[in-house]
């Protein structure tokens, strides 16, 4: 869901910047307005490219992995992240502990979001601690798809237990 509500925004900055930059255009050929909004436009498409591409993916993906739990219940109170490191291949990992709160084993999938110091969304993943017995903990390990730059904080996107 967030990937399509990135290029649902992403395409609405667009759209409404070359709306205004035809708006703006006169048939002299020379109105300075025109030329800013087409670069305006040109750099929204950039960087919502830059944002959305690999977020995006990912996004769907996570969406996608999320969709086929079958049963699962919210357990976001169940879970804690450590704090984010960075491994040999420059990804961002961040430990996983859930708990299992049921009187069966039980397993989890967990969705990590990775977002810069502005909350913008820079990754996200799936991450699954399967047959974690009653009452206990297990854990597991969320690496982001690609190398992030700069200050990285991961959230529990959703989580749930099956």
């Amino acid at each position: 869901m967030t990937g399509r509500w990135v290029r649902a925004a992403a395409g609405g900055l667009l759209a409404g910047a070359v709306l205004t930059g035809t708006a703006a255009c006169s048939d002299d050929g020379d109105n300075p307005v025109s030329g800013a909004v087409s670069e305006a436009a040109s750099a929204v498409a950039s960087a919502a490219e830059g944002i959305s591409e690999a977020a995006s993916e990912a996004a769907e993906k996570a969406e996608r992995q999320m969709s086929e739990v079958k049963d699962g219940v919210d357990a976001e109170d169940e879970v804690k992240l450590g704090a984010p490191a960075t491994d040999g291949d420059g990804r961002t990992t961040v430990p996983v502990t859930v708990h299992n709160t049921d009187d069966k084993p039980r397993s989890f999938a967990v969705q990590v979001e990775y977002k810069d110091d502005g909350g913008k969304l820079l990754d996200t993943v799936v991450v699954t601690v399967s047959d974690v017995p009653a009452g206990k903990d297990g854990d597991g390990t969320a690496r982001s798809t690609h190398k992030l730059d700069g200050q990285v904080t991961p959230e529990v996107a959703t989580a749930l237990r099956y």
